[in-house]
């Protein structure tokens, strides 16, 4: 005799299976026109919630540390290869304004590409620590794409440790970077629950200088601590100089648009070595020797 399942249902995956649907009647789980239409919007959030928590429960991701920052920058080598193939154009077309611009351009990627190199060491130094090697604690985890977040998953790669890239569809991107496992990246089509994954397992962050996306990122964070919606966690900018170009917090309190105490929600950072000790020391160091 034939034991009886516990669930007596056949699975949605026996269905589908069985082929007896067909093109002319789908079932609604399999009907994509049915599942991109405008009505079912509330129902693509909740899968986008839910694939990503299940990716991450079955990675046994428990904590993490999110890397943010521009997608421009690159690493110093490559940095310096663009800038002198742009002053030898130059060079060679000294009245050509397309190469004043490249020379300009490449200049300050080649300035900005510390930040690659301290990127890449810091996920070096975290993913080193007696914390992160507690499994699923303490993983890298960056929004997948080039730049800053290349940097990040690739020295967590150097160092033997996984991380987690959460990629968002853009015109601008293509491929995930090559650092992410392929059971580690989490494609999304939506800002607001790629946000609420960044947040929702994070022990710190860690700002670089970038654009529009991590400006998002930093104000919906300090937005969250400011209204405590989340607990207060490191918030970390690295590099004062370009912070203090682009935010003027201290104007944000003179012009009472938000409290002095608001401020103490964010810390400058200027080395690696900093940036791993501040975090430290907001959790208990004994975790950490």
């Amino acid at each position: 005799m034939k034991e009886r399942k516990d669930y007596p249902f056949h699975s949605a995956e026996e269905e589908v299976r069985s082929k007896r649907e067909t093109k002319k009647f789908k079932l609604a789980f399999t009907d994509e026109d049915f599942l991109l239409c405008k009505e079912l919007r509330s129902v693509r959030l909740l899968l986008e919630y839910k694939k990503a928590e299940m990716v991450l429960d079955k990675q046994n991701i428990q904590s993490t540390i999110v890397v943010c920052g521009s997608s421009r920058f690159v690493s110093k080598e490559q940095a310096q290869l663009e800038f002198d193939q742009a002053e030898d154009y130059s060079r060679k077309y000294p009245n050509d304004p397309e190469a004043e611009k490249d020379l300009k351009l490449t200049k300050k990627q080649l300035e900005m590409s510390e930040f690659y190199e301290a990127s890449r060491q810091l996920a070096i130094r975290i993913t080193s620590s007696k914390r992160a090697r507690k499994e699923g604690e303490f993983v890298i985890l960056t929004g997948g794409g080039p730049g800053i977040m290349e940097a990040a998953n690739r020295g967590a790669n150097e160092n033997g440790a996984k991380s987690l890239g959460l990629r968002i569809f853009l015109p601008t991107e293509e491929d995930p970077n090559k650092f992410i496992p392929e059971e580690l990246h989490i494609q999304f089509h939506y800002f607001a629950m790629r946000k609420m994954h960044f947040l929702a397992r994070a022990r710190a962050l860690v700002f670089f200088p970038g654009g529009y996306g991590t400006l998002d990122e930093l104000f919906e964070t300090l937005t969250l601590i400011q209204t405590k919606k989340i607990e207060p966690i490191p918030v970390l900018l690295y590099g004062k100089a370009f912070w203090d170009k682009i935010v003027n917090f201290e104007a944000l309190v003179e012009e009472n648009v938000i409290a002095a105490e608001d401020l103490k929600y964010i810390e400058y950072v200027e080395s690696v070595e900093k940036a791993w000790r501040r975090i430290k020391d907001f959790y208990d160091y004994s975790e950490f020797r």
